[in-house]
């Protein structure tokens, strides 16, 4: 029964039945910029009669998401430096944005929703320029609608009704399958359905029924793949229990991205976050939520110097060898040294060059500017530490190998 719901549900979305209706521009905008014929004349007297959208779309051409230092004052200008393509994309992206409120409704809270959404969105432009996989200003607008079927799913089926559903995406494949239990559907379906729809392109419309694992596979599409690191990335941001290292190990894992490459993604992600945000009517705290990430940072610091602590108090204890224990037995406080010295290495080298890609662009007088500093006294502190004690640990497995 649920099934057949969910079936009819499905098919309502994508002949836009209950869905809510995009601007009059955005609409128009799809057929112009589709057409071999249309000028940028063409697209900006479209543009003028949606003044929101105008004003918005010269903000984003004006920022610092098109690198260019050399600013556009009219609408045409804005549309040849965005291009008609991404300009689509964009006016749809903007649109959409603009569909849905912000505040909090029963179990969803929108602003929440379009905060992580910019967040993920900057990832995944900024992985795209770095990996060269797909376009920058497609993997953005991919990013920001990537979970656009839950509020789709929350206006149809919840809101307004007496429902405790949990929305939480940061568990997704299990957000996924209570949804479909519960509904028929999920929310990702959803959001194919109103993608197809609205006639945003094929690339990103596969993004949404790619997740997981599933997503980051060779043979996955390479939007899908910008999608889902970036998706696991932002999650960093507003997830408490979850630190900083593990998706330095994940991201090099599964996509082979070097620490360099996430520490530049996060670093012009909070430089960018505050001009998008505006030019996107989003509400957000930067120095917030940068002072969230750093606080990540500090922990992960933290549990390293604890482990630090122990691998010395190890060390300590080791005695030195006798000729006999040399050719007897194999040295199990190595063993147990070098165990603690894999554990450590990797994320104190990922937070540590963090840290250092802060301080470089933060304001040294600012709060987040200050903690970043702390944070890379305190790193490398413990990478001294660190080479010492690896260093002793060499010496000492050395003279059992000489005998």
């Amino acid at each position: 029964m649920k099934t057949d719901s969910g079936s009819n549900i499905l098919k309502s979305i994508a002949s836009g039945y209950s869905l809510p209706p995009l601007s009059v521009a955005a609409i128009k905008l799809i057929q112009l910029a589709s057409d071999d014929t249309s000028s940028a004349d063409d697209l900006a007297r479209v543009i003028d009669k949606d003044p929101a959208l105008a004003v918005r779309l010269l903000k984003l051409a004006n920022n610092a998401f098109f690198r260019s230092t050399s600013p556009v004052s009219t609408l045409k200008q804005a549309i040849v430096r965005i291009g008609f393509n991404q300009l689509r994309i964009m006016a749809l992206s903007l649109s959409l944005r603009e569909t849905f409120p912000m505040g909090k409704e029963g179990g969803m809270d929108y602003e929440k929703f379009w905060r992580s959404s910019l967040y993920r969105a900057l990832l995944a432009k900024s992985l795209a320029q770095h990996l060269k996989f797909c376009n920058p200003e497609e993997a953005f607008a991919a990013g920001l609608i990537h979970e656009i079927g839950l509020i789709i799913l929350f206006d149809l089926l919840i809101k307004g009704k007496d429902d405790d559903f949990i929305i939480d995406v940061a568990h997704l494949k299990r957000t996924l399958a209570d949804e479909k239990d519960r509904y028929g559907i999920d929310h990702r379906q959803a959001g194919e359905a109103a993608l197809r729809f609205w006639k945003f392109p094929d690339e990103m419309i596969a993004c949404q029924s790619l997740y997981g694992n599933e997503a980051l596979l060779e043979d996955a599409p390479p939007l899908a793949r910008v999608c889902e690191i970036a998706r696991r990335l932002s999650q960093t941001l507003f997830q408490h229990s979850k630190g900083l290292d593990p998706v330095f190990l994940e991201a090099d894992r599964t996509f082979g991205i070097e620490q360099d490459v996430i520490n530049d993604a996060l670093s012009n992600t909070f430089q960018e976050v505050q001009a998008i945000a505006e030019g996107l009517r989003v509400e957000l705290n930067r120095e917030r939520d940068l002072l969230g990430i750093l606080e990540k940072a500090n922990q992960t610091l933290s549990q390293i110097s604890e482990k630090l602590a122990a691998a010395q108090v190890i060390e300590k204890k080791k005695q030195l060898p006798s000729l006999d224990s040399l050719t007897a037995e194999s040295d199990p406080v190595v063993q147990t040294l070098q165990a603690v010295a894999h554990e450590i290495r990797n994320p104190l080298l990922a937070v540590g060059g963090f840290a250092r890609k802060l301080s470089e662009v933060l304001d040294p007088s600012s709060d987040g500017g200050k903690y970043a500093t702390i944070i890379l006294k305190e790193a490398t502190r413990l990478e001294n530490a660190f080479s010492e004690m690896t260093q002793k640990m060499c010496i000492v497995k050395g003279s059992g190998l000489k005998a």
